[in-house]
């Protein structure tokens, strides 16, 4: 070997080491949101085969739930948070076309504020950088027929509207803003019935049943905190 080749040969590896490693693509945050004390029946949803597919989350649990795009940043987030708090339980994980879902849930709200700082340092955002939840559709269908009713319980096996109940129907954008709606809706009307939560997708959609008057309890309650979540426009 020459003196010239030995000596390129030997800057080549400086030169690598010099090189500033390539930056991540950034995540856009979609949703951080907190739901607090999980009720009875969106506890029950929650935990189901066909949403949880890690550990289920419990009746009086605290929940956090992050929406973020492109969908495989959330393999990122989700590290960022278990790195953060091991003991945290993650129940949903799920990247659809466009986004990433992740869902924790602790008994302790501190811990899971401290995981929300991780995720947010993490991925260069403040809760504020999320969207603000828009109402599409609203409406409350009174004294349901039979046949309407068996046509919305098709897929049920469980929490179904029974003819003769209200049923609230509450469409909102981010789908995940269903979520905090249903677990709201709950807490001041637990005798309806949370026939139903489409959390994931292009719109969140609830179906909640029972009394004209709990129906109503319940589509105020979700009007208010809809209103009062803070973010960017969408």
């Amino acid at each position: 070997m020459t003196a010239a080749k030995a000596a390129k040969a030997a800057e080549a590896p400086a030169a690598r080491r010099d090189t500033p490693p390539q930056a991540a693509p950034s995540a856009e945050l979609r949703v951080c949101l907190s739901v607090e004390n999980l009720q009875r029946q969106f506890a029950a949803y929650l935990g189901s085969p066909s949403r949880a597919r890690g550990y289920p989350a419990h009746e009086g649990q605290h929940s956090l739930i992050i929406e973020v795009a492109p969908g495989l940043a959330i393999e990122r987030v989700t590290d960022l948070a278990l790195r953060a708090l091991p003991d945290i339980e993650p129940g949903i994980l799920f990247v659809e076309r466009q986004f990433g879902i992740l869902e924790i849930h602790n008994s302790s709200p501190e811990q899971l504020r401290t995981a929300g700082e991780a995720i947010l340092a993490g991925i260069g955002a403040s809760a504020t950088d999320q969207l603000r939840p828009r109402t599409l559709y609203v409406d409350i269908i009174e004294d349901i027929t039979d046949q309407h009713a068996v046509i919305v319980n098709r897929n049920r096996e469980a929490s179904m509207v029974l003819p003769g109940q209200s049923l609230l129907i509450y469409e909102m954008t981010p789908a995940l803003f269903a979520c905090v709606a249903a677990n709201e809706a709950e807490k001041v009307a637990p005798e309806n019935t949370l026939v139903n939560v489409s959390m994931i997708g292009a719109a969140g959609r609830l179906y909640i049943s029972g009394t004209t008057a709990g129906v109503r309890r319940a589509r105020d309650r979700i009007a208010h905190v809809l209103d009062n979540i803070t973010g960017r426009d969408q």
